[in-house]
């Protein structure tokens, strides 16, 4: 009589094969040394009667994020600047793509650019192409709106040619110059502004001098203002003068006029104040009144700082 499919062919005694004629179901096998050794098939079950089979390989991700009107993964990657289609196929294979939070690895996953989120090597990838990034390098005098009621220069005169509705990500007040990010994805713009977030801005400041060596330190320990103490992330002197100063001073606070307000409450004024950086973004050699559109590295990264 031929076995069933499912269990080993019984051996010449009459008992399954790999186990003695004087051990029953409940007892183990010795292996080399002596030691029990439970009694195994293919799966690792240890439990008598239980099919010897292999389980079934899986196929496709647990959680499917497949959009069958959607457009292939690789294709999306390759148009959002990734590389190559086929280098795009092999970092899906390679496990280094994630779509809404869940590894993909099959080339055959379509995806929806518009309502799915699609990270590669934990970046984030922009996929909208309606979304906007711009880095500006706001001028001393130039308000922090994109429309003024009352005829000041502003941000939007700056822009006024582009067809998007821009908005800018936190504030500089007039006198001080440096980086404003201008986009349209509000997502990302509040969590930047959001203090919870603790994305970093770095400021170059001119003071009177000389500074105390220990100032780095009052200011990271923390001082109280009118409306509540802060503290620094960082804080170092660039250069010092007779009479002057020049101050680097790294938070992620949002308070207006927080950098002011702090340097003159240790008794160093600010006389000219620029922000170099945001996150990630630095203002590097854009010209004081002109603004650039980030690259896809610098977008990916402004995401990873807000949590997205």
């Amino acid at each position: 009589m031929t076995p069933p499919s499912n269990r080993r062919p019984s051996g010449g005694s009459g008992a399954p094969s790999g186990r003695g004629p004087n051990r029953g179901p409940g007892q183990r096998r010795r292996g080399q040394g002596g030691r029990q050794q439970p009694e195994r098939g293919t799966t690792g079950r240890t439990r008598p009667g239980q099919p010897d089979l292999a389980p079934p390989e899986p196929t496709g991700p647990q959680i499917d994020v497949h959009d069958p009107k959607g457009t292939r993964l690789q294709k999306v990657l390759a148009a959002a600047g990734i590389g190559s289609r086929r280098a795009c196929e092999q970092l899906i294979t390679d496990g280094r793509v994630m779509v809404d939070g869940h590894v993909v690895t099959e080339l055959g996953v379509r995806v929806d650019p518009l309502n799915q989120t699609v990270h590669v090597d934990g970046e984030r990838v922009q996929l909208d192409e309606s979304r906007v990034y711009l880095a500006f390098n706001k001028p001393v005098g130039v308000v922090t709106t994109m429309s003024d009621e009352l005829g000041r220069l502003s941000i939007g005169d700056y822009v006024a040619g582009r067809p998007e509705r821009l908005f800018h990500v936190g504030r500089l007040d007039a006198d001080t110059e440096g980086l404003l990010i201008l986009t349209n994805d509000g997502d990302l713009a509040h969590r930047l502004q959001h203090p919870a977030h603790g994305v970093l801005k770095t400021y170059v400041a001119e003071v009177p001098g000389p500074v105390a060596k220990d100032l780095g330190k009052r200011l990271r320990e923390g001082i109280e203002l009118d409306d509540g103490p802060v503290s620094v992330d960082s804080f170092r002197i660039i250069d010092s003068r007779p009479g002057k100063a020049i101050v680097e001073v790294i938070l992620h606070e949002g308070r207006k006029h927080i950098v002011r307000r702090m340097l003159e409450q240790v008794g160093h004024p600010v006389l000219s104040l620029v922000r170099t950086q945001v996150g990630p973004i630095t203002l590097g050699s854009t010209k004081s009144g002109r603004w650039r559109p980030l690259n896809r590295d610098e977008i990916g990264k402004l995401y990873k700082a807000a949590g997205l």
